[in-house]
């Protein structure tokens, strides 16, 4: 099993990065691999991923989420088994902390041996450093879901 944990300081207000977080379907403009996302419900998402060349689909569910706070998901359907958590924390009035924490079954060699060379810890990292720079030039979000998903529901 694989375990990512990263984080990044953005200068924009907690709101605003988690807001952005939310709006799942523009993943793809700062997510490397990620070709698209289509939000099916309120808790559940597709996505289409290209990864070093593998491709995938499955569905995602959202487990838990409060506003400003924590975003938490598992795939519940396809052919990519992981979960994760973000969290957002405010430093100032203009400035949060979003922290990441991805867990997910390498399952490809293609994975495993990406895996072993930490290629999924520098993927991270740089889709934060992108989603830093998504959000700061935009200074706003591109849309919001503020719902609340109380764990276990």
């Amino acid at each position: 099993m694989g375990q990512v944990q990263k984080s990044i300081d953005v200068d924009v207000p907690v709101s605003t990065a988690y807001n952005q977080w939310t709006q799942f379907e523009s993943f793809p403009e700062f997510m490397g691999g990620v070709e698209s996302i289509t939000k099916v419900d309120e808790k559940r998402s597709h996505w289409v991923t290209d990864i070093v060349g593998v491709e995938r689909e499955f569905d995602t569910e959202i487990t838990e989420q409060h506003p400003d706070q924590r975003i938490a998901w598992t795939s519940v359907d396809g052919d990519a088994e992981h979960a994760g958590v973000v969290t957002f924390h405010h430093l100032d009035d203009d400035k949060s902390r979003v922290m990441v924490q991805i867990d997910w079954d390498a399952s490809g060699v293609a994975e495993k041996v990406g895996s072993a060379v930490n290629a999924d810890d520098r993927q991270v990292e740089k889709d934060l450093e992108r989603f830093k720079e998504f959000i700061e030039n935009r200074g706003q979000a591109t849309g919001s879901w503020r719902g609340d998903v109380p764990a276990g529901s």
